[in-house]
């Protein structure tokens, strides 16, 4: 088992949900080399009744109680049988030969703890010219054409700011020792748990908290832009209201972080 790609969900939209499916079935990379783990992070609904997963050998749908995607993660991984995680958001569309590339960057880079590549955002409709100006990321990032990895190692991991050309949350690739780490802190000090998405609420500082223990604990950062994946956005997305509400929400879990 090469990897493990692991979808959180919570409610995820029914027809945005089913073109992840799609892409995900979609991968060149064999599904006897790779499982398909979702967690059903308590949604409202049946999540059986319409994630056709039939047509993978190694794949399965687990459900987490206790709502936040932190929590959800922590399933997951908790599951998984490979070394390498993949994580998939319910609004996510990866490029066909991007697990093929993960896995191959990951056997060549074994010092790399975690990394990711461009997230280019699909606007259901256009976008204000003023939402183009703000410059809102709304998870994505693309830091152009040329790889990038850190060097932490040399200066003993001393990070004097926030790790340049960071992975996000969209596609983030990581190894699951390095993720067992960042459990065991957080079992530690619970509190963190709370900095993440939950629900409706629009707090997203798990992914912080996540590339910052896992420097901490000795691996380094990578920016591979040969990895694409394509995020949905649906127009409410980038209305003024859920932009004011985002953040506020995500400033505060920063400064928490």
């Amino acid at each position: 088992m090469y990897l493990s790609v692991i979808i959180c969900t919570y409610n995820p939209n029914k027809d945005i949900f089913r073109k992840v499916i799609a892409a995900i079935k979609a991968q060149t990379l064999s599904t006897l080399n790779w499982e398909l783990i979702i967690v059903d992070n308590k949604s409202t609904f049946d999540i059986n009744a319409f994630a056709n997963i039939s047509w993978h050998p190694h794949a399965r749908i687990i459900r987490e109680e206790t709502p936040g995607l932190s929590y959800a993660r922590i399933t997951g991984v908790s599951s998984s049988k490979s070394e390498l995680i993949v994580f998939v958001d319910d609004d996510n569309i990866l490029d066909s030969h991007y697990l093929e590339k993960c896995y191959s960057f990951y056997i060549n880079n074994p010092q790399v703890g975690c990394f990711g590549g461009r997230s280019i955002p699909v606007y259901e409709t256009e976008p204000p010219v003023w939402f183009n100006e703000a410059g809102i990321k709304l998870g994505c990032q693309d830091f152009g054409s040329e790889l990038y990895i850190s060097n932490y190692a040399s200066v003993n991991f001393k990070v004097s700011s926030y790790p340049e050309k960071a992975p996000i949350g969209t596609g983030m690739v990581i190894q699951k020792q390095a993720f067992l780490a960042y459990i065991k802190e957080v079992q530690t000090n619970p509190e963190r748990l709370k900095v993440g998405r939950k629900g409706k609420l629009l707090s997203s500082g798990e992914d912080n908290d996540i590339i910052l223990t896992i420097v901490k604990k000795g691996f380094e950062m990578a920016y591979v832009p040969e990895l694409i994946v394509h995020h949905l956005i649906p127009a409410n997305r980038y209305s003024p209201g859920y932009l004011k509400k985002m953040a506020f929400e995500s400033n505060r879990t920063w400064i928490k972080v």
